[in-house]
């Protein structure tokens, strides 16, 4: 199979694609072709070598995948079936999904809802997937789209941009703070009512005056202290 393999050399990251055997994949009981992976900031990360994320070399990053069932010992998955997978470690200290295999925990796995494939899963991704956590913690609260703004920095992101989407599809009022001009009209057209530059966060001052019911950060910077004052 090939792969994006890491390895480590004098301190330093080095990534190449390698031809590597199935008997090198780690323990797991499902075995799986993978056919689309994202690429997170998580990965890149890794890749380059530029964050403390992997946690044992040689590793295989990519903390998502999705693709089909090739061998299994757990009763909840059979061969040719759809699956993906997010989180759980893999890319980081289990190797994940930038391969055209995987083996990993049944535990670990999801079946492929149902309107989904390989292709549009990996599109939604990790960062699509946490943005809508973070739309139904807000649902939860009992925020609801007449009451008021909702604040979404780190906006151009991937987690941002797909929470900005999906806010707007629910009927949110978006205010998006992004710290590009040129991703302004990019995030107007996601549905971002008005966007604000990151700056304007700069400085920070005990406590404001309310102005936005929700706040989705991405990140927590300055700028979401400044938000929360708000």
């Amino acid at each position: 199979m090939q792969a994006l393999l890491l390895e480590q050399q004098d301190g330093k990251t080095l990534a190449s694609v390698q031809t590597l055997d199935e008997s090198r994949l780690p323990e797991g009981d499902v075995t799986v072709d993978v056919h689309w992976s994202s690429l997170n900031y998580k990965d890149a990360l890794a890749i380059t070598g530029k964050g403390k994320i992997i946690r044992n070399f040689p590793m295989i990053p990519g903390i998502d995948f999705a693709g089909t069932v090739r061998t299994s010992e757990d009763p909840r998955f059979h061969a040719g079936q759809e699956v993906l997978l997010t989180g759980w470690g893999v890319g980081e200290n289990h190797w994940g999904g930038l391969a055209e295999q995987a083996r990993v925990k049944g535990d670990w796995l999801v079946a492929m809802p149902q309107g989904l494939d390989a292709r549009k899963a990996m599109i939604i991704g990790t960062a699509g997937f946490t943005a809508m956590l973070c739309v139904m913690a807000l649902e939860d609260a009992g925020v609801r789209p007449q009451d008021g703004e909702i604040v979404v920095t780190g906006a151009s992101g991937g987690v941002g941009s797909t929470a900005v989407a999906l806010l707007h599809k629910l009927g949110y009022q978006v205010v998006a703070v992004s710290g590009r001009e040129s991703t302004h009209e990019y995030l107007k057209s996601l549905g971002a009512s008005r966007v604000l530059p990151r700056d304007e966060f700069a400085e920070s001052r005990p406590l404001e005056k309310q102005v936005w019911l929700g706040q989705l950060t991405p990140l927590a910077t300055k700028c979401w202290q400044k938000c929360w004052r708000k």
